[in-house]
């Protein structure tokens, strides 16, 4: 079988795939089309586009039932809401109960957690319809999406998906943002602890949100870096993030990390009624970084221009701590992992070597059998960093320095100087382009994630919201896109201004993708 669909099948995937989520819902309530064969189409496409690798299990039938149940909602006029019949996807290292959750990572292989995560438990209730889990880098650590149990996932804007000139996806949510950009699902879930929503996002051309740290339950999301991991989201537009976003956000009394005051759902105004006079645009100095590609820096150009000339107040604002931060993250990084993996022991669940001579020969095996060697690595690593005779030297002092990192944002956010202050900052999201495999391949891992986190990681450190939206094209023909950060819980204003961007430039990742698909 040929790794692309036909170009009739292109015609029918357009039907109602360029619709939002609003549309989307409205064609149920008048019955212009049914949740049931939404989601069989979508379950059909997954299938033929297999090449890709976006999925690593489908849960075909429970699907169905909950398109089934859905469809029987809107007949009797009584839909959940405005995910009712959407069709999501899960990324895999989110419990999903009675459904296998393996981080793409032999250690959990054969894990089926018993419970959701509150993220899937909330999108249950909204009505969404689950297609299934998607691939990713082994326990969320890469920036590509190439180091998994399953294989790599390849990215829809690849010149050619069979050969050596495909592009990789991003990562660690790959998959996530393969599956929407490809059309097979109308949103997906995915984490992000230094990038790895904003990142995919980037590379496949659709929209990838970052939310404030504590504004979406981490409970039931396996833990890569407990002080940074945020839920993210994936949409073709901002509207339809801000969609998933209302579902998922607020407190949840399973996780003690989540912000205690109730969430106000958010809702953005229309085109016409946004006014960018009042708002303050910040381009930080430092993310004009070393590798960054020409013409990604024409592109935030442009864009800080098209702010500008448009009334928003748009000047130079400096994040001083910005070229230590990747660097900082990495040993935070890696001294949580160390602790994090300490659970996978080959007792209480995941795998279990078949040596069982000892407990300290079942505990080595078990480790060696069940982690890649990046895991591995990671966890060597922060070890090394957290002995005593090391832990005030790199691990306490990368501590105060992301206290610095923190301390710049709220500086540039908060400040009383009008001269100085801002509400938004412009960045680039990644460096480049999405990479052919064979180049990204020739790195190592550590340095894979130096160059595409550079930008991204800082919002983390700070836990503040962060976008990334596509932009354009490059003379490649592949998506271009750029960030958007702001203070905690300023999501209004920072989806706000994506929104108008994203209006301003007229990307439709739908349609370049499937043009760009019938094309190659």
């Amino acid at each position: 079988m040929s790794s692309k669909p036909t170009v009739p099948l292109l015609t029918r995937m357009r039907r109602h795939l360029q619709w939002s989520i609003k549309q989307l819902t409205g064609s149920y309530a008048d019955g212009q089309l049914s949740p049931r064969r939404v989601t069989e189409q979508a379950l059909e496409d997954a299938l033929l586009w297999k090449t890709l690798n976006a999925f690593v299990r489908l849960t075909t039938e429970q699907a169905l039932k909950q398109a089934q149940d859905s469809e029987k909602r809107y007949q009797q006029g009584q839909p959940k809401g405005e995910l009712d019949g959407v069709t999501i996807a899960i990324k895999d290292n989110f419990c999903t109960k009675d459904v296998h959750t393996s981080c793409a990572s032999r250690m959990l292989q054969d894990f089926v957690p018993p419970y959701d995560a509150t993220v899937c438990s909330r999108l249950k209730q909204a009505g969404a319809v689950i297609l299934g889990k998607t691939n990713m880098d082994q326990f969320a650590m890469g920036a590509g999406t190439v180091d998994s149990l399953y294989g790599p996932t390849k990215n829809i804007w690849s010149e050619d998906l069979d050969q050596d000139h495909w592009r990789i996806a991003g990562g660690s949510s790959g998959g996530s943002a393969s599956a929407v950009a490809a059309g097979l699902c109308y949103a997906a879930i995915g984490s992000d602890t230094g990038g790895s929503t904003r990142n995919p996002a980037s590379y496949c051309g659709v929209v990838g949100l970052k939310p404030t740290y504590g504004l979406v339950s981490r409970h039931g999301l396996i833990p890569l870096v407990n002080s940074m991991d945020v839920p993210g989201i994936f949409g073709r537009s901002v509207s339809d993030c801000v969609t998933v976003l209302n579902a998922v956000a607020g407190p949840d009394q399973l996780d003690s990390t989540t912000i205690r005051q109730p969430f106000t759902r958010l809702k953005l105004p229309e085109i016409g009624q946004i006014d960018l006079s009042t708002v303050r645009i910040g381009i930080p100095k430092e993310y004009h970084c070393h590798g960054l590609s020409a013409e990604v820096l024409e592109t935030w150009s442009k864009v800080a221009d098209l702010l500008e000339c448009s009334g928003a107040s748009v000047r130079q604002v400096s994040l001083p701590n910005t070229a230590a931060s990747i660097f900082v993250y990495s040993i935070l990084n890696q001294c949580e992992v160390a602790s994090n993996m300490a659970r996978y022991d080959g007792i209480e669940y995941g795998h279990r070597a078949s040596d069982e001579r000892s407990t300290e020969q079942l505990y080595a095996l078990s480790r060696a059998e069940g982690f890649n060697e990046v895991v591995k690595t990671r966890i060597l690593t922060g070890n090394f960093l957290l002995l005593r005779k090391n832990y005030d030297h790199y691990f306490e002092k990368a501590l105060r320095v992301r206290r610095l990192i923190a301390e710049d944002f709220v500086k540039v956010f908060e400040s009383s100087d009008k001269e100085e202050g801002v509400d938004i900052l412009l960045t680039p999201t990644t460096l480049t382009e999405a990479p052919l495999y064979k180049d990204f391949a020739s790195l190592t891992n550590r340095d894979q994630c130096a160059v595409q986190d550079f930008c991204t990681q800082p919002a983390n450190m700070a836990g503040i919201p962060a976008v990334s939206i596509p932009i354009r094209l490059s003379r490649a023909g592949l998506p271009l896109s750029l960030q958007l950060m702001s203070n905690s819980l300023n999501e209004q204003l920072l989806l706000t201004v994506a929104r108008w961007i994203e209006d301003q430039v007229g990307f439709d990742s739908l349609e370049h993708s499937q043009e760009h698909k019938a094309s190659s």
